[in-house]
């Protein structure tokens, strides 16, 4: 059964920006995660109507417009993450995939280590906003995970 109450919405790249975007025009969805999306779509000048986002992405996102502008915009709980050592891909299987393949990856992070925090910081998100679990993770830095920066509101 699928509990209307707990919608939550993850994307990577134009799926993270399409998050968004679907948060501004369906209610339904409470919470939502942008992996690395630049938004192509604002976030609405009014917000989310308070509804939780993370921001989640490679540590060259410090200087797209379109995040400080929807970080700014965003007027529920928000976090914006970001992952020195990783790139693009990084929050995606292309890196496993590409090593298999023997395309090296492009990013000096390796790909088990941006798995790991990928699963880790959009779980912890979702269980704190879809399931109310506290999540000390998203509280700020952590010393487990060096690489990750966190800006908090």
């Amino acid at each position: 059964m699928i509990d209307t109450k707990r919608i939550g919405m993850a994307g990577h790249s134009i799926g993270g920006a399409s998050t968004a975007a679907t948060m501004a025009g369906d209610a339904r969805v409470r919470a939502g995660v942008n992996m690395d999306g630049t938004f192509f779509a604002p976030v609405p000048a009014d917000g989310l109507d308070g509804r939780p986002f993370l921001m989640f992405g490679a540590k060259d996102r410090h200087d797209d417009k379109t995040w400080h502008q929807s970080w700014a915009d965003l007027d529920g709980w928000k976090r914006w993450l970001t992952v020195t050592g990783a790139d693009h891909g990084s929050f995606t299987d292309v890196p496993l995939l590409a090593g298999l393949a023997g395309i090296p990856d492009t990013a000096p992070m390796p790909y088990e280590r941006s798995l790991a925090l990928t699963r880790a910081y959009v779980a912890a998100f979702f269980d704190l906003h879809l399931k109310g679990v506290p999540q000390p993770l998203l509280d700020g830095p952590s010393p487990d995970n060096p690489e990750v920066v966190v800006r908090l509101p």
